[in-house]
């Protein structure tokens, strides 16, 4: 057991951080849906709690706080900074909010953008911002680490990929065993759980929350492919079988709840030779204080996905977003946001 410890995102929430879309070179003509989408999400998240957003400025905090009216988001419950990104995948450089004895830190990981794939220094100085903005001790940390890469069931069980953790374009002077310690510190867990692959299109080179999420202590939802003909079917299938295999600190195996993959989704960026797969998963969904997310891609596999959901959190309202205009900036409402636990 570490030094800290990481609560699920299940446990109360004192708010939610969040950055507003507003780079074109990731969402390209979708960014105006971009937009709205959010706005969307931060109404939801906003009945239930606290929403601190990440602005670029005064005017793109003027066309967020008109889409927020225009949702009837619940404004006194909303904070904007102006604090400039680069992109507005909030969990990945934001710091990551742990428990240290009876008070909240933020353990600020170094962020190099998914392995050096974009520009990405305002991220790493707006990651290390949130925390002083927000009133928290904030704690640097020797070593690359998104929030996207790691989830935690509260009962000493960490799981994460192989190809993102282990990629060499993120911590090459450190091997498994390191970096299982470092895990172990940071995050208060006894045991790290590895899956090998992430989905096709995903280029953070794997991260779990699209493929695969604690919702209880003993229970894990993971997205499965039917289709023996699709590029997920082999890789998202290996998964399973070692899901299968994983016990938790006890030594008992977990319950596993399958969710299907939607139908492939594509989007043809500027200045490419054909479309691209985009990397769609219900599972990256974000659990609020009392509503369930849920990324939605109209397709017939929605309805399915929801009741699914909807099973495992019995005391939370799941609400499904139509998330294509987000998708194209290869993200979901997982990936836009980070939790701050409220103090023990």
């Amino acid at each position: 057991m570490g030094r800290y410890g990481l609560p699920p995102e299940w446990v109360k929430h004192r708010g939610t951080i969040t950055t507003y879309p507003q780079a074109y070179e990731t969402f390209f003509d979708r960014l105006e849906g971009a937009k709205d989408t959010f706005a969307k999400m931060v109404k939801y998240i906003s009945l239930d709690e606290k929403v601190f957003i990440n602005v670029d400025s005064g005017k793109e905090k003027e066309d967020l706080e008109r889409r927020l009216k225009e949702v009837d988001a619940n404004r006194q419950n909303i904070q904007i900074f102006i604090n400039p990104t680069n992109d507005a995948w909030c969990r990945d450089y934001c710091p990551i909010f742990v428990e240290d004895n009876s008070e909240i830190v933020a353990l600020k990981f170094r962020f190099n953008s998914w392995g050096g794939k974009y520009p990405y220094e305002k991220d790493q100085r707006a990651g290390e911002e949130i925390g002083k903005l927000l009133g928290y001790k904030v704690i640097p940390v020797n070593m690359v680490l998104e929030g996207g890469s790691i989830d935690v069931n509260g009962e000493g069980c960490l799981i994460t990929t192989e190809s993102c953790l282990l990629n060499p374009n993120r911590n090459p002077d450190m091997d498994k065993n390191q970096i299982e310690e470092k895990l172990k510190y940071y995050f208060g867990v006894d045991k790290v759980l590895w899956l090998k692959e992430g989905i096709v299109g995903d280029d953070t080179d794997g991260h779990i929350d699209d493929i695969t999420r604690f919702v209880s202590k003993d229970t894990i939802i993971t997205a499965v492919e039917r289709d023996k003909g699709d590029e997920n079917y082999q890789p998202l299938m290996e998964n399973f079988e070692r899901l299968k295999q994983f016990t938790d600190t006890k030594g008992k195996p977990f319950k596993i709840i399958t969710v299907p993959m939607p139908d492939p989704i594509y989007y043809h960026y500027p200045d490419t030779d054909k479309p691209y797969r985009l990397p769609a998963s219900y599972v990256n969904f974000y659990i609020t204080n009392n509503h369930v997310l849920v990324p939605t891609f109209n397709c017939d596999k929605d309805r399915i996905a929801l009741q699914i959901i909807q099973s495992v959190f019995p005391d939370r309202k799941v609400v499904g977003i139509h998330a294509y205009d987000i998708l194209v900036g290869l993200g979901g409402f997982h990936c836009l946001t980070m939790q701050i636990p409220q103090s023990p």
